[in-house]
């Protein structure tokens, strides 16, 4: 006996189901160092009709004073509060079977809506199309959200602002969260930066511009707890630290101990993560600012995934369209990234 359609569908459903439960995200975290942090920390949004909002305190607006005796003081109303806002965006990736695809794989299918008693070899064959079918959903969609939270929301009018958006090479233009970063009065709205470093021997810049803005990140509290950086960046640092600070080590009766290879490298006790998805992004993108030259020093506390209750990488099953004898199987993702403290957070870029 063959498959009934709805057999088909809730199959379909169970086994990607199965896959977004039991292998999740944190399994290929080592590859994607930033989406590793984000889904560590997500937090979930309520439902909102447009915007995911983070309240924010801009100001304290002291009335501080001295006074002597029955000297007058003065009182204020304060307005502290300010509301960053980030539209949320819904994103999907989905895949098709047809009935003649299914029939190479020796699989019927009928419209029947009962239950039916597929053979042994068709749940076989059906079992093993469908797992190679959701796992490659399941890693398409990673891997395309991924590339998509380290963009700046230009590449599509419905797409979030990402990384490049949140910790920008131009701090001082743009608008973030709705707050509009060009404005004097808006100043602490804007990340550290620092371009054009250099790493020639001694006289390079990067080392002290790397310690600048550390210190600026951890200004107002806390400090940057995420590192990442594209190939070129690692290099440089790695040998410029190692031009102008190395060493070579000597073990037991003075014999020279040399090893090649880094095994961990970091910046104030944080580990410096090798991105490789900023190579991928140069190619796909080109930017002025290769991805592959830059370093991001971050605060995750600051800097939250915030998909809305329910929607988080969720499957679905539309229904089969009349006009085609084909099934469907999707993904789908709405949120926001958002943002409460941009002070906190750096990029630093090579020359």
């Amino acid at each position: 006996m063959p498959f009934s359609a709805q057999d088909l569908i809730d199959a379909g459903k169970i086994g990607l189901d199965y896959f977004l439960a039991n292998d999740p995200v944190d399994q290929i975290a080592l590859e994607r160092p930033l989406l590793k942090a984000l889904q560590a920390k997500k937090k979930t949004a309520p439902g909102a009709k447009q915007f995911v909002v983070e309240q924010l305190r801009k100001t304290y607006q002291s009335n501080f004073q001295w006074y002597n005796g029955s000297s007058i003081v003065t009182y204020n109303r304060r307005q502290t509060i300010e509301q960053a806002q980030y539209a949320w965006r819904s994103c999907h990736d989905g895949f098709a079977l047809d009935e003649d695809r299914l029939a190479q794989n020796g699989i019927t299918i009928t419209d029947s809506s009962g239950p039916s008693n597929a053979t042994d070899a068709e749940k076989i064959q059906f079992t093993s199309l469908i797992e190679e079918q959701a796992a490659a959903l399941k890693l398409g969609f990673q891997e395309q959200f991924s590339y998509q939270l380290h963009l700046d929301g230009t590449q599509s009018t419905d797409a979030i602002g990402g990384l490049d958006s949140l910790v920008s090479l131009a701090p001082t233009s743009g608008v973030v969260g709705g707050i509009d970063r060009a404005s004097s009065s808006n100043a602490y709205w804007r990340n550290n930066f620092s371009t054009g470093l250099t790493t020639t021997t001694s006289t390079g810049t990067i080392l002290n511009q790397m310690e600048v803005n550390f210190r600026q990140c951890s200004r107002n509290g806390g400090r940057p707890d995420l590192i990442i950086a594209g190939s070129q960046f690692i290099d440089g640092y790695r040998n410029f630290v190692l031009n102008t600070f190395g060493r070579m080590d000597f073990g037991p009766s003075n014999t020279k101990v040399v090893e090649g290879g880094t095994s961990v490298l970091r910046f104030q006790g944080v580990d410096v993560q090798w991105s490789p998805e900023f190579q991928e992004l140069d190619a796909r993108f080109a930017p002025a600012t290769l991805w592959e030259k830059r370093c991001y020093f971050l605060n995750t506390n600051t800097i939250r995934l915030r998909p809305l209750a329910g929607h988080d990488m969720i499957s679905r099953k539309p229904p089969r369209a009349y006009d085609r004898y084909e099934y469907y199987w999707a993904m789908t993702w709405k949120g926001a990234l958002t943002m409460n403290r941009s002070n906190a957070n750096s990029v630093l870029a090579l020359v």
